[in-house]
């Protein structure tokens, strides 16, 4: 193998470790948006939000939603 198909491979690599790093943080949310939110729904099921919101601070919203 040359030195042109190593530096092929060294950065086809560093770009596959980048994808697979960023996979679970960006594209799996953005891809199963009704699953993240039916759990955001169980887990603030007994939140009271006034009783949990310190004042002067903007209300919870819905991360989901498109603007």
């Amino acid at each position: 193998m040359g030195k042109s198909g190593r530096v092929v491979l060294i950065f086809g690599g560093f770009m596959a470790a980048v994808a697979a790093a960023l996979y679970p943080i960006y594209y799996h949310p953005m891809a199963h948006i009704d699953d993240y939110k039916m759990e955001q729904a169980v887990n603030r099921a007994g939140v009271i939000q006034e009783n949990v919101q310190p004042t002067g601070l903007k209300v919870w919203s819905d991360p989901f939603s498109r603007k």
